[in-house]
């Protein structure tokens, strides 16, 4: 296994958030669809790496930005039944191997 920085490490995840706040095109659902996770759960998972310095609520609002109530009402769209479908087999695709999406 290659092995890099916590630095670097830290670098890529900035870039990723800031990334996936530009591209609000990008709905959750599909990014459920595809890979198995989204903006909450990166939220959720800086708020659980975070050691308690952080909720679940601020986790996400460092994500999305904004907080999520707002983001949401600003950019997300309603969910297609094939959107919705793909995100179930990819919850259960985690659920194979142990992850939480």
């Amino acid at each position: 296994m290659i092995q890099y920085s916590d630095a670097a490490a830290a670098a890529a995840f900035r870039r990723l958030v800031a990334h996936l706040q530009h591209r609000t095109d990008a709905q959750n659902v599909d990014l459920m669809g595809l890979a198995g996770f989204c903006r909450n759960c990166l939220g959720d998972w800086l708020a659980e790496a975070s050691g308690g310095a952080l909720d679940r609520d601020q986790g996400r609002e460092a994500v999305y930005g904004m907080p999520y109530a707002q983001w949401k009402a600003a950019h997300q769209q309603p969910a297609t039944a094939e959107q919705l479908a793909r995100m179930e087999q990819s919850i259960a695709r985690n659920r194979e191997q142990g992850e939480q999406g």
